[in-house]
């Protein structure tokens, strides 16, 4: 059985790792190329280019950098027409994947294409979902409540779980025992300015000027950047040039190869300042307190802005049905009103465990790997290898 996978980010990359070994798992004679990182190419994969070259966020970002995503998307598809694999699963990213399916699909419709994680539709363009009719064999979505709107469109769609339900989590001792090593002995926060180098450009002069913010408002406090492997370079650079008043640690991942002092440091912090997306699930899980902020560029606010169907981005909020997550998104992402909403989460942390608690029952805590779940969808599409 040949899969081709696709992933450009982090996150993409985690869930293709785990639909491969639970693809192994559930059948042994699979062969698999395609696009990913360091954990896919753990899995055996030889990434046909470095992933980080298609992980563009926002529409100005994407006109930016269209000519060069436009011949990696023909390079993609060039490769799965040449290599007819019975199952293509494009993972995220759809302004890319989307359009590689439908080149693919144009010449060989007989190739099954599986998109793992459903697009927002319930967010903003909900016509995204009819587009994916007859472009897409299945949808696999990670939050409980999307299949209900790719099906009304006519998009087969399974929800498989979210892998954040068994990311390992810290212990308290180990919390502890990370404050003594960085000799932290009063309040700490996280700051989370994602994992695209768009996200990084954007998002850390902001939250540097929250930094200042915070440092004057709550004196002793000290700050922790875990860094994204692909942006941990630009992140150091960047904090080097912060004031000195500023008590600020970077934890880069190349340093920490098995993520025991990131989940150390997830699990000792008091509040934490993390940008939108999936990392507030992963803050969720270990019961840490935060605030959302996000911001992009003026054309992308402007669209995106006036297309946006619901009152939170959080997937928190969203998941557990509730508001109890601050955000500040778009022209509500300024740095003395975000400044405001992490003191007020230090003065009063509690207001946000239960909705924490919901949000990882409802994802899938305590059942099947969704890894597993995923490649048992992924199966279920009944074709057989063409060996």
């Amino acid at each position: 059985m040949k899969v081709f996978v696709t992933a450009g980010e982090a996150s993409g990359d985690k869930l293709g790792a785990a639909l491969m070994i639970g693809l192994r798992e559930l059948r042994g004679d699979v062969e698999f190329t395609g696009i990913g990182g360091e954990r896919m190419i753990g899995q055996g994969l030889d990434s046909l280019f470095p992933m980080d070259e298609i992980s563009i966020m926002g529409i100005g970002e994407i006109l930016k950098e269209y000519r060069h995503l436009k011949a990696r998307i023909r390079q993609t598809a060039d490769a799965i027409l040449a290599q007819r694999p019975d199952v293509v699963v494009t993972i995220d990213l759809p302004e890319f994947s989307l359009r590689v399916a439908r080149l693919v699909k144009a010449v060989a419709p007989e190739i099954k294409i599986v998109h793992y994680v459903a697009p927002t539709v319930w967010a903003w363009r909900p016509g995204r979902a009819e587009k994916m009719r007859g472009l897409v064999d299945k949808v696999l979505a990670l939050l409980p409540f999307e299949p209900e709107y790719m099906q009304r469109a006519g998009v087969p769609c399974d929800f498989v779980g979210h892998p954040v339900v068994l990311d390992p989590v810290a212990s308290d001792a180990e919390a502890e025992a990370f404050r003594a090593a960085q000799g932290i002995t009063g309040e700490m926060a996280l700051v989370l300015p994602g994992s695209r180098r768009s996200e990084i450009a954007r998002l850390l002069p902001i939250f540097q000027e929250v930094a200042e913010r915070l440092v004057h408002e709550r004196p002793g406090l000290e700050l922790v950047i875990p860094a994204a492997s692909n942006v941990a370079p630009a992140v150091r650079e960047a904090v080097s040039r912060w004031p000195e008043r500023i008590a600020v640690r970077v934890i880069d991942p190349r340093e920490d190869p098995t993520g025991a002092i990131k989940r150390a440091a997830f699990k000792a912090a008091d509040v934490a300042l993390a940008a939108s997306g999936t990392v507030s699930l992963e803050l969720a899980a270990v019961g840490t307190p935060m605030v959302i902020a996000y911001d992009m560029s003026w054309l992308s606010r402007q669209i995106i802005g006036r297309m946006l169907l619901v009152d939170t981005v959080t997937l928190v909020n969203l998941v557990s049905e509730t508001r109890a997550v601050p955000e500040y998104i778009g022209k509500d992402c300024k740095p003395s009103e975000i400044s405001k909403a992490v003191c007020a989460v230090l003065d009063a942390p509690g207001a946000q465990r239960a909705a924490m608690d919901l949000t990882m029952e409802r994802l899938g805590r305590g059942g099947e790997a969704p890894g597993l779940r995923a490649a048992r969808a992924v199966l279920a599409l009944n074709f057989t290898s063409k060996e």
